[in-house]
């Protein structure tokens, strides 16, 4: 994957992070694209969200850069827990998933930019993880809400953060939690490769 120019739409350092993890080296180019969605079903907001980011940035990219898109919602009984906007907001939130599990949704979309229109090529999927929280006291949940981790993340916690001792399981994709699912994204890539292969 080491000849392909592939930029990450997303300031996320964590995003980063992980394709940095599987060899993937992205240039970063953070999308401003309107988050405004007509769904508040959880993966179609996510996967909405994700082509609205990768178009924005494809737009100004030369021919055969690559750009993903991704989106991250956690949504609890069926309601979307976006970043909350204060910590009461996050106290909450937090709330409402101790002691329950809940669903983490990413939505991804690769785009390849091509010479023209025709030549372009796009994939648009999700990921979803179910995490179980352990029961909480007040004060543990009054604790991390008035923290600063939860501030700048969907459904108010960090996987990989202070917040682990309460992650009791999960079922999917832990990378997904972490706001990209990297298997899945590396497989989309190798088809794209083996695709270009065989037409050269």
């Amino acid at each position: 994957m080491d000849d392909m120019h592939i930029v990450l739409a997303s300031a996320s350092p964590r995003r980063k992070e992980l394709l940095l993890q599987i060899g993937i080296r992205p240039e970063v180019k953070a999308s401003f694209a309107d988050e405004e969605t007509v769904s508040d079903i959880p993966w179609e907001v996510v996967m909405e969200l994700a082509e609205k980011k990768a178009g924005q940035v494809a737009e100004n990219e030369a021919p055969k850069t690559i750009v993903i898109g991704s989106d991250t919602v956690v949504s609890a009984e069926g309601r979307i827990l976006g970043k909350p906007k204060s910590h009461e907001d996050a106290r909450q939130m937090i709330e409402s998933l101790a002691g329950r599990t809940h669903q983490v949704y990413t939505g991804v979309c690769l785009v390849r930019r091509g010479r023209t229109e025709a030549e372009e090529k796009k994939v648009v999927f999700y990921d979803k993880t179910d995490v179980e929280v352990s029961p909480m006291t007040p004060e543990e949940i009054r604790e991390y809400a008035f923290s600063e981790e939860p501030m700048d993340k969907a459904g108010a916690y960090a996987i990989q953060g202070f917040f682990a001792r309460y992650i009791k399981g999960i079922q999917g994709s832990y990378a997904n939690v972490m706001g990209l699912p990297v298997s899945r994204v590396y497989e989309e890539l190798k088809k794209w490769r083996q695709e270009e292969e065989r037409h050269d």
